[in-house]
């Protein structure tokens, strides 16, 4: 207990006295520094490893055992087909925390969707859903040949969905976390709910506190790996689903099979340069949906003014939720940044806006729901998000420096500079990681294909070309359409990843895909 409560200590001296530190100058913007170590010139690109034949599980470990109905609920709407079913089992793998023995395990969520007799395993962003719900998503709207070929694993990432969530941030800061207004003053608000955050979680938390991150997220995979009895992993990330599979290349090169990446973070170390492209990406992807809308002839009209309006309406006549969490314009434009991540909900989105601009904001207030509200099934995304956003970066700005490129952000990026800046106020009271940032990329691994998209809100075109340049033997392809991911959303690119992983067919570097 002695030990326990020395750590503890620890860990809240830390946050309270967490503050920008400066070991080197960043790109972009310039007044922000960080103390993360540069990883050095982008490795050369050689041929690499042939792309390795596809396996069938040999003495796989695993119980699975049937969860279709727990599945269906979990994903609500829209439905997937009575045809697909779903199991489920559960994965051991060791906490790995730093400065522990490795005696504390994880159990992580896996999910079966389809019967194909190879293992594909799905991961997907920290903040997007479970694992397991967006494999089963997929599998629901992948062409058929996928599921003829390969069973779908979803897992659900170490402290999201079922695999032990974190649950850590209290109910009501979350609303804070993501409330800064788009439009008018700083990030103060957003940095005092950081630190409630942050102090709650290394209370509840403890020794996993620093054990939530992308690199033990590789090894999570390995351990996945052999449980399903697979001499390689063949994979599918999306989005920081990507970065996992980046960085388990580097734990694991030798284990390394067939594998696509559909959109991949910049592995910048200056996450405020970083953010500032994300913002970018999120600005773009608006015009993509006003071009949408304006040839579905929806409702809202244009966009930006629609949005506008809604914000200024919040301002002028506060609303809350049905079950009365405040909803003001920084929520309301954190739902539309989510809901352009969405694809394939983009007329429910512009229908939602409709209705908040005339009083009814329900329908907008769904697309914050994942971050504001917490179940046993359905754990707020936020927490999780946090800590592992936070642990794989070692930027740390002070109050002014986040209130200085907040209003960069913002004068750039109307409607969501702030929505994407305030996410440099989350990680300003955590623990500041100590152990180095892995290289983004290491010679003799199998080609790996990553699909880029132009206009991306989450993972921007520029990020995804600056990871595959570090990557020896990243293979591109770029949609030119919009929205985060290209899977299924282009067929030219799902068929690229189809005849990669089916049939051993790389395609040629730099490849365009029309939208």
């Amino acid at each position: 207990m002695r030990r326990r409560r020395t750590r503890l200590l620890v860990a809240l001296l830390a946050l309270v006295s967490a503050a920008g530190c400066a070991a080197g100058p960043s790109v972009r913007p310039a007044l922000v520094e960080n103390d993360g170590k540069t990883t050095g010139a982008a490795p050369t690109r050689t041929p690499g490893v042939p792309l390795p034949p596809l396996g069938e599980p040999q003495s796989p470990t695993l119980k699975w055992a049937d969860c279709d109905d727990d599945t269906r609920q979990r994903i609500g709407t829209p439905a997937v087909p009575d045809s697909l079913h779903f199991t489920c089992a559960r994965v051991t793998a060791p906490l790995d925390a730093p400065g522990e023995p490795r005696r504390s395990v994880v159990r992580l969520l896996a999910l079966k969707a389809g019967s194909g007799p190879v293992p594909l395993v799905v991961v997907n962003d920290v903040d997007g859903e479970p694992g397991s719900v967006y494999a089963a998503r997929l599998a629901a709207t992948l062409p058929p040949a996928f599921l003829e070929k390969f069973s779908l694993i979803g897992l659900d990432r170490r402290g999201t969905g079922l695999s032990g969530a974190a649950q850590c941030v209290p109910p009501d800061t979350r609303h804070d976390l993501i409330d800064a207004d788009p439009a008018q003053g700083g990030l103060g608000d957003v940095l005092d709910a950081a630190r409630k955050a942050g102090q709650q979680c290394a209370i509840e938390l403890d020794d996993s506190q620093t054990a939530l991150d992308s690199w033990r997220a590789a090894g999570d995979l390995d351990e996945l790996r052999k449980q399903l009895g697979m001499e390689r992993l063949d994979a599918l990330g999306h989005g920081d689903g990507s970065k996992v599979l980046a960085e388990y290349a580097v734990r694991f090169p030798g284990q390394v099979g067939r594998v696509v990446l559909d959109g991949v973070p910049d592995p910048g170390a200056d996450t405020a340069a970083v953010l500032d492209a994300v913002a970018a990406g999120a600005q773009s992807t608006l015009d993509a949906f006003a071009a949408d809308c304006a040839a579905r002839r929806c409702a809202l009209g244009e966009p930006k003014a629609a949005l506008a309006a809604l914000a200024d309406g919040l301002r002028r006549s506060p609303a809350s939720t049905a079950d009365g969490v405040p909803f003001g314009p920084g929520v309301a434009m954190f739902a539309v940044y989510s809901g352009l991540t969405q694809r394939a909900r983009w007329p429910e989105l512009a229908d939602a806006v409709t209705a908040a601009r005339i009083g009814n904001i329900e329908p907008l207030a769904a697309f914050a729901a994942p971050v504001l509200h917490d179940t046993r099934a359905q754990p707020s995304r936020i927490d999780a998000t946090i800590a592992t956003r936070c642990n794989d970066s070692q930027t740390r700005l002070s109050a002014d420096q986040l209130d200085q490129v907040a209003a960069g952000m913002r004068a750039k990026y109307p409607q969501f500079g702030t929505v994407i800046a305030q996410q440099l106020a989350w990680c300003g009271p955590w623990p500041v990681r100590t152990e180095p940032l892995p290289a983004p990329g290491v010679p003799g691994v199998p080609p790996i294909l990553i699909a880029a998209t132009a206009a991306d809100p989450a993972t921007p075109q520029v990020g995804s070309t600056r990871a595959a340049d570090q990557m020896p033997s990243a293979v591109t392809i770029t949609w030119q359409g919009a929205g985060h991911g290209a899977l299924p959303a282009s067929p030219c690119v799902t068929e690229a990843a189809r005849a990669f992983l089916i049939d051993g067919k790389i395609p040629t570097d730099g490849t365009l895909c029309p939208a």
